[in-house]
């Protein structure tokens, strides 16, 4: 086993509190009048403090006690990212409710099917779209008898069966003019083993699971984080990440255990925009949104083309060799320093530019990065921290930090955490943030935590020096009919940072007699390319399928294979006519491959290619 917990861990977690809601109140006691969080107001961002969160979090407290919510029932969030979502989420923490966490691209039947299984008693939906998804499955979900509306009027046919969200907030005023001490009552029966959070998994394959998160998970996320000293109170994070994804949820806690301030806007489309104007110093994020920027830039310069572009491709050379030196501790001197001084001003530092100029390191987590990626990044000045875990980990169990990481791993494990690797590969992991097991299935848990408490993770790694490194899925591992192993997902990532038009790039083989994939080119990028390739104005299915697209693909795959063994290459693919979408089915709302059901939707396409 390697590592374990010793006593030097353990003292990291010294700050650590007993429940999710004594650590926001903790944070609000500590630091009322700091800065909390910003979000957009029109054309302006505006700011709150940690007191006043905490007297509107309050308020919707009392408003959640007042509709009859008891403590771990469940409150449902269906809503993008936004203010709203956190003072809601805060509120059922504080009413000692747990939260159960909905997509707002969920569809009305796995909707239905999330809000029957954790048996929610009040839902918080963002829009009337979202009412409509309950309203359709109302007979299905007979403990459903309150939904509060964040934005829009509630429709007179729904009777009292819906609120406005300042009716919630009304409700909560008259309740504590005559219980004054409600919410605290209620925060002081919170125990650390109590039900914090329900969330269902993405489901890549069938229907979702309810993960349960007890307060504690939350609690040692952020005290381990805190006791890494990655992040400081001083720190400005822009959160976009879907809260409803574990990932968004790890970092509302490790705010509240640290103090920092957090800008909140969950429009992905305004991700640059946001950044340059909030001036982050980190942001947390999936690899595509990496993937899409460096796409992004790069065509942006080949479109140029001329001096500019001999211009940038000399200035990422220097810094690439400044960034090898950095990875072994040392920093670039003489020529190289001067040279380095010249590309950071003329190219490198108008990167970091559009991220806000100020940002310290990335976070990447949720899905594979692919090295190559994490090191443009880098030699941009651009630090990108790979993390690892998952929703039944509570997020995190490793961390790369910025004076402690490996390009290509997921970092050091958390303190008091331990892992071990099975004889197969497979990543086990045992510790303060595994989750107490999937709610009204007691089988499935003990299919994935054995009876020593270790939880099968289902991931593929190894271990070098103290980091660990990440494979590929055990599910998604696949032999050839040569007898040959695949790890797709390192293909596939590494595919997606050669070529800047990639949307998509689904590697496929498992007993065949070679590999092959499915490519998908995205929407944005590939306008710029028909434009200088005679295309302009095609329409996007006729311009992905054309010969000129279908050679500009297998310079790249050609590319791709060049570093590949001989029996990974991809000798077939086909380009498809449209991108993957979670809408389709796909995607799951955390940009993750549905794998079997792509290969299952494109059969015949697959089988082809093989004829």
């Amino acid at each position: 086993m390697k590592p374990v917990a010793d006593s030097g861990q353990l003292a990291l977690l010294s700050n650590r509190k007993d429940t999710m809601a004594q650590m926001f109140l903790d944070r609000v006691a500590a630091t009322p009048q700091r800065e909390a969080f910003r979000y957009p107001a029109g054309d302006q961002w505006k700011s709150v403090t940690w007191r006043e969160t905490d007297e509107l979090a309050r308020r919707r407290a009392a408003g959640l006690i007042a509709l009859g919510v008891e403590p771990e029932q469940r409150v449902a969030i269906a809503s993008s990212t936004r203010m709203e979502w956190i003072d809601c989420y805060l509120a059922a923490v504080l009413a000692a409710a747990a939260t159960t966490t909905i997509y707002p691209s969920t569809m009305s039947s796995d909707v239905a099917f999330i809000v029957a299984d954790a048996d929610v008693q009040v839902a918080i939906a963002e829009d009337a779209g979202q009412v409509d998804k309950l309203r359709e499955h109302r007979a299905e979900t007979p403990s459903l008898h309150k939904v509060v509306l964040i934005d829009g009027t509630p429709l007179d046919s729904d009777g009292d069966w819906v609120i406005s969200l300042s009716a919630l907030d009304s409700l909560g005023d008259a309740y504590l003019a005559e219980h004054a001490a409600v919410v605290d009552e209620r925060v002081a029966q919170i125990k650390a083993d109590h039900l914090c959070t329900l969330i269902y998994t993405s489901g890549t394959t069938g229907r979702p699971k309810g993960v349960r998160l007890p307060h504690s998970v939350w609690t040692y996320e952020g005290a381990a984080v805190e006791g890494i000293r990655v992040l400081s109170p001083d720190d400005l994070q822009f959160l976009w990440l879907p809260l409803s994804h574990v990932f968004g949820q790890v970092l509302v806690a490790v705010q509240c255990q640290i103090g920092f301030a957090t800008a909140v806007d969950g429009r992905i489309d305004k991700i640059v925009d946001n950044a340059a104007i909030v001036q982050p110093t980190f942001m947390a994020a999936a690899p595509r949104i990496f993937e899409k920027a460096h796409a992004r830039i790069v065509t942006m310069i080949e479109s140029d083309g001329g001096v500019k572009a001999r211009l940038f491709h000399w200035a990422f050379g220097v810094g690439a060799r400044v960034s090898t030196l950095r990875q072994a501790g040392k920093e670039p001197s003489g020529l190289l320093a001067a040279q380095f001084a010249t590309a950071d001003r003329l190219v490198l530092s108008k990167i970091r530019d559009r991220f806000g100029g100020r940002i310290r390191f990335f976070v990447s987590g949720s899905a594979a990065l692919d090295k190559k990626l994490a090191e443009w990044f880098h030699a941009a000045g651009l630090l990108i921290l790979e993390g690892y875990g998952l929703s039944e980990t509570a997020a995190g169990s490793s961390l790369n930090r910025p004076t402690q990481y490996r390009l290509g791993s997921v970092g050091p494990i958390f303190p008091a955490t331990q892992v071990k690797i099975a004889e197969d590969g497979e990543i086990l992991i045992n510790g303060p943030g595994v989750m107490s097991g999937y709610h009204n299935q007691p089988a499935q848990t003990a299919e994935v935590i054995d009876s020593d408490g270790w939880f099968h993770t289902g991931d593929i790694g190894h271990f070098e020096d103290e980091f660990l490194f990440i494979t590929d899925r055990k599910k998604d591992l696949f032999k050839t009919s040569g007898g040959k192993y695949v790890a797709p997902q390192v293909i596939e990532g590494r595919f997606k940072t050669i070529c800047p038009y990639a949307s998509q790039f689904v590697v496929h083989g498992n007993k065949r007699n070679f590999v092959s994939a499915l490519v998908t080119l995205d929407p944005d990028a590939i306008v710029a390319w028909a434009t200088s390739n005679g295309l302009t104005g095609r329409p996007y299915a006729e311009i992905v399928t054309s010969d000129a697209a279908r050679a500009m693909v297998q310079g790249y795959v050609d590319e791709l294979n060049a570093g590949l063994n001989r029996w990974e290459t991809i000798k077939k693919f086909t380009i498809l006519d449209r991108d993957l979408t979670i809408e389709s089915g796909e995607m799951t709302p955390s940009l993750k491959l549905k794998r079997k059901y792509v290969e299952a939707q494109y059969a015949d396409l697959l089988d082809k290619m093989y004829e």
